[in-house]
């Protein structure tokens, strides 16, 4: 059975780190902006191997028919000037020109420089297309409109105290082309409410707005010290199809992948209900009208490092903010699922939910790691009680299990043997009350619970840049110094000492490698995983401690000795 231990807890460990070699690669270092951004501009059959990135809902017969006469007076700034939306939570540049968005400052989170977290790329300055600029099917209608200067109607939006606050961007020539952006904001609040509406010639097309390229700022090191480093899009279809998609940009970084993709046309889906692009904390969600709603992913750009947009259609509300589980499950239409919890998820929620109760009370994400730890060890007790119990049991009956091995010498090569031999040692078993598996089953139960801890501390942002103690500045990153590491596979060894086990020496030897093996591993895990690992095993040796003291009084008695105390 230890054999079958050993094979499980090594299996699940090497799961992580091939997870961490093949599903979490470094990001591209960053270059320089193309030489010019025509190619970006062109239409789709300038481009070779591409499809048309966005194909309209409605074609222009299918339009609606020109509304009610409007006037056709021209409407615009004379200048380009940036608008500043300021609430609790971020700090927002929104320019004029095209009514896009140039910066969203989160002032919660910090960056690797411990600066406000900007969610808008640097590259889109590189490349000049900024989130919620519009996409048609007419590309030089998109580059007027995205870079006509729009008349506000607010230079400086400041917001406190739960005000609500409307931004509205409105353009319009001659041509009949007019675009109005209409932004309403909330004090205390990621969201916001969107109303766009686009005419040209006079008449209401249909559009797409887009989000990108990429999302945030992440720099290599920090891509590299985080197991979840995933990127791309996400989105939700209708409960018809109650599956969420995903499209990463690490996937369709070479040029084949990308034209393997969109020949099969699996970059554009229809009828969501919302559509997001993220990274493993933040995320850019636009919640749609699913009956009429589309999204698609695009690749831009040079091969050697490509930019990744979202473009998504009819979308009514906007979250730009960190993926924070209360918020957005208050969304509803499983908007939740962009955390990415895993297998597991169910068992991640649950730990999330009780460390942050227990945050409520000490606020110290690492103690709350400790008490949960002792809560859980405490929840599994009578299953350990009984796993050391069966142990200690069948210790015991290492000599008759021997005497056995003996009897039935030719066992390895006779079946026959082997079975009658299996028969009797079960039989033994059976006599004495003891369950075979029953020493395994509290080690086999606690893995999910270990990979239930080790998603939560990849992917929840409640421990992102959270301290513990003195050197310890982030949870969800390895050890700068590898101590609780170290201090782990101590204690894992003195808990291997003490525990009771039924293996002949060559086993027991092989198993006290396990300790040396699993620091190995636990080098460049989560200091928080580490954490609850090093709790876990100080827990262990002083219940195992305690019952080997009972067991060790429970046999004098049963010999008839007495015990000093």
């Amino acid at each position: 059975m230890e054999k079958r231990v050993l094979l499980a807890i090594v299996l699940s460990f090497l799961i992580l780190i091939l997870y961490q070699a093949f599903f979490v690669k470094s990001p591209p270092k960053p270059e320089g902006p193309p030489e010019s951004i025509t190619d970006i501009q062109k239409t789709p059959e300038e481009r070779p191997g591409e499809k048309e990135p966005i194909s309209p809902q409605a074609m222009p017969e299918e339009r609606e028919p020109a509304e009610e006469e409007k006037d056709l007076q021209p409407i615009s700034a004379q200048t380009e000037e940036e608008v500043l939306v300021d609430t609790s939570l971020y700090r927002a540049v929104w320019s004029n020109r095209g009514g896009v968005l140039k910066s969203w400052k989160l002032k919660e989170h910090t960056d690797e420089n411990k600066e406000d977290l900007d969610l808008v790329s640097l590259r889109a300055e590189e490349l000049g297309i900024y989130p919620f600029a519009l996409r048609t099917d007419d590309s030089s209608f998109d580059s007027t409109v995205n870079s006509a200067l729009f008349e506000s109607s607010n230079i400086k939006l400041e917001l406190e105290g739960g005000r609500t606050g409307e931004l509205r961007f409105q353009y319009a020539d001659e041509k009949g082309t007019r675009v109005e952006k209409i932004l309403t904001f909330q004090d205390g609040k990621y969201d916001f409410d969107m109303i766009i509406n686009v005419w040209k010639y006079g008449q209401r097309i249909e559009f797409h707005t887009l989000w990108g390229p990429g999302i945030g700022n992440p720099t290599e090191t920090e891509q590299r010290s985080r197991f979840g480093g995933a990127r791309g899009m996400a989105v939700f279809p209708p409960p018809a199809r109650p599956k969420k998609d995903r499209l990463e940009e690490r996937k369709f970084m070479k040029a084949q992948q990308w034209e393997d993709l969109i020949s099969r046309k699996h970059n554009d889906f229809y009828f969501v209900q919302w559509a997001a692009y993220e990274d493993n904390y933040f995320t850019a969600l636009f919640l749609t009208s699913p009956e009429k709603a589309s999204a698609s992913f695009h690749r831009e750009g040079p091969e050697e490092n490509p930019y990744f947009f979202l473009s998504v259609s009819s979308p009514h509300r906007v979250y730009i903010g960190p993926k924070d589980f209360d918020i957005l499950n208050e969304f509803g239409y499983g908007t939740k699922r962009l955390i990415r919890f895993g297998f597991f998820g169910v068992i991640s929620e649950i730990l999330l939910r009780a460390s942050k109760s227990i945050y409520k009370r000490i606020p110290n994400w690492g103690i709350a790691i400790i008490i949960l730890t002792f809560i859980i060890k405490i929840i599994f007790f009578p299953l350990t009680y009984s796993s050391m119990r069966s142990m200690s049991k069948m210790q015991e009956l290492q000599p008759k299990i021997k005497a056995l091995k003996s009897k039935y010498k030719k066992a390895k090569q006779d079946i026959a043997q082997r079975r009658k031999m299996n028969e009797e040692i079960m039989k033994l078993y059976k006599q004495h009350g003891i369950n075979p598996a029953g020493g395994c089953l509290p080690l086999l139960i606690q893995i999910p619970v270990f990979w239930g801890f080790f998603r939560l501390l990849v992917v929840a942002i409640e421990f992102r840049h959270s301290p513990f103690i003195f050197w310890i500045k982030d949870l969800s990153v390895k050890d700068p110094f590898y101590v609780t590491p170290i201090l782990m596979g101590i204690t894992q060894f003195i808990s291997q000492k003490m525990t009771p086990t039924s293996a002949d020496p060559t086993q027991a030897r092989m198993m006290l490698l396990m300790p040396v093996i699993m620091t190995i591993f636990f080098m460049n895990f989560q200091s928080g995983l580490v954490l609850y690992w090093l709790t876990n095993n100080v827990l262990q040796i002083g219940q195992q401690y305690i019952m080997n003291r009972l067991r060790q009084k429970k046999k004098r008695e049963s010999h008839g000795k007495g015990r000093k105390k």
